[in-house]
C-alpha cells in the first residue's frame, strides 16, 4: 500500500488535433487544509454523466491501446461536428468522476476534519478517477457503521437525482409522474422512493427484460414504447395515475412528444367540457439526459397548455439550497442499502477501466450494465 503521497488519476484530454487521449497520470496528494480531508479512492461509479467527460461523442471504432499495462493510453478520433462545442476544453488534461467514496488516510486540523480520520466515506466534487483525493469537509459524508466503499459509492448523483424529481413535481404542482429508460439504477431508485412515498409512477422501458426488472421491485405501471399498443397503454396508465410530469433520459426522437400527447389524451378522457384549444390541465417534460443525440420532435397535438425543458440536478439543489439539501443527503445516507442501493456488473482498476474491451460495455449505457472503478484494485 502506497503512502499516499501520490497516485495515479484518469486523464481525459482532446487534442487541437481532433484525438481523444485517455491516460493515467501519477499526481502529488495535495495536503489537507484545516478544513479538509485526504481519502483514498476506494469505488467511484462509471456514470452516464462521467462518460461525457471521458469519451463524449468520440468515435471509439477508431480506439487505439498504446503504453504499458501499468500505463496504458487510449487514442480516439473526435469527430469534426464534435469539436466545434468542444472548444473550450481543447488540450486541458481533465480529471474525470463526479462521486466516490474511499477511507480518510490523513486530516487538517479542523475538529470537523479530525473526526473522520479512519472513516468511511463518500465525496462528491469531481476528479474520483483517481488513488487519493484530498477534499474539503463538506463535501464528505460520514458512512453509516457497516457500510463499505462500494455501498456509498454512489450515493449522490443518481439517489439525489431521484429525489429531486419528486421533490419538483410536489414543488410544481404535479401529483404524480413519468420516468424513461426507466430501468435504469437510477430508475429502479425512482421507484423505490414512490412506493415508499406513495407516489404514482409511469415507467416507460425499451423490452420485455426492462419490464421485469421493474415488476420484481414492485412497480405497477410499466409500458413498452416499442409495442404496437404503447399509445393506449401509456394514456390508460396517465388516466389512473393522473401523472402530468415526465422525466426524460432519451432526449432525442418522438418520445417527448408521445408523452404530452398522451397526457393531452388522458386529460380530455376526464374532462367536463370540450376546448378547442385543448385541455387546460399543464403538461411538463424535463429532458434529463441524452440517451438519444438525435434532434427532439415535437408533433403538437397536445393543445397549448405545456412545456419541455431541462432538468439538471446542480441547478436544481442551488435553487432548493442548503437546509434542503441536508435533508435530502440524511435520507439518502438512510437508505443507503435498501431505497438507494446501486447495483454493479463489474468492479475495475483505473487500468481495467482504460481497457478496449471494458471501455465498449461501459460506454454503450446499457441497462444493467453499470461499472464501478476502485482505483486501489489490487
Amino acid at each position: 500500500m502506497s503512502d499516499g503521497k501520490s497516485g495515479l488519476q484518469l486523464r481525459s484530454l482532446l487534442k487541437n488535433s481532433g484525438e481523444l487521449e485517455l491516460s493515467l497520470v501519477d499526481v502529488p496528494t495535495l495536503e489537507p487544509a484545516d478544513d479538509e480531508v485526504v481519502v483514498r479512492v476506494e469505488a467511484t461509479p462509471i456514470n452516464p454523466s462521467d462518460l461525457g467527460l471521458l469519451i463524449g461523442p468520440a468515435d471509439m471504432s477508431t480506439a487505439k491501446v498504446s503504453g504499458t499495462a501499468e500505463a496504458p493510453v487510449v487514442t480516439a478520433k473526435m469527430p469534426d461536428a464534435a469539436m466545434r462545442m468542444m472548444a473550450a476544453r481543447l488540450d486541458q488534461s481533465m480529471p474525470v468522476g463526479n462521486e466516490g467514496a474511499g477511507v480518510v488516510i490523513r486530516t487538517g486540523s479542523s475538529d470537523a476534519a479530525k473526526a473522520l480520520m479512519g472513516k468511511t466515506v463518500s465525496m462528491i466534487g469531481g476528479a474520483m478517477y483517481t488513488q487519493y483525493r484530498t477534499i474539503k469537509v463538506r463535501d464528505v459524508m460520514e458512512l453509516p457503521e457497516g457500510t463499505t466503499p462500494a455501498d456509498g459509492a454512489s450515493w449522490f448523483v443518481n439517489p439525489l437525482t431521484a429525489l429531486g424529481m419528486t421533490e419538483t413535481m410536489r414543488r410544481e404542482n404535479h401529483k404524480a409522474l413519468v420516468h424513461t429508460a426507466a430501468a435504469s439504477n437510477l430508475g429502479q431508485m425512482l421507484n423505490k422512493i414512490c412506493i415508499k412515498d406513495g407516489i404514482g409512477l409511469v415507467n416507460i422501458v425499451r423490452s420485455k427484460e426492462q419490464a421485469d426488472i421493474l415488476h420484481k421491485i414492485g412497480a405497477k405501471y410499466v409500458v413498452d414504447s416499442t409495442s404496437a399498443t404503447f399509445m393506449d397503454d401509456l394514456t390508460d396508465a396517465l388516466v389512473e395515475t393522473g401523472a402530468t410530469i415526465a422525466f426524460d433520459a432519451i432526449g432525442g426522437g418522438k418520445l417527448a412528444s408521445q408523452i404530452l400527447t398522451a397526457m393531452e389524451m388522458a386529460a380530455n378522457k376526464t374532462a367536463k367540457e370540450y376546448s378547442r384549444y385543448g385541455s387546460n390541465v399543464y403538461k411538463q417534460v424535463y429532458i434529463y439526459g441524452s440517451l438519444d443525440n438525435r434532434p427532439t420532435e415535437l408533433s403538437r397535438a397536445f393543445g397549448f397548455t405545456w412545456g419541455v425543458g431541462g432538468w439538471l440536478l446542480t441547478p436544481f439543489l442551488q435553487k432548493i439550497g442548503p437546509a434542503e439539501i441536508a435533508r435530502l443527503r440524511q435520507r439518502v445516507a438512510s437508505e443507503l442499502k435498501t431505497t438507494f442501493a446501486s447495483h454493479y456488473t463489474k468492479v475495475v482498476s483505473l487500468q481495467e477501466a482504460l481497457q478496449i474491451d471494458n471501455i465498449a460495455v461501459y460506454n454503450k449505457r446499457s441497462t444493467g450494465e453499470k461499472f464501478l472503478i476502485n482505483p486501489n484494485k489490487g
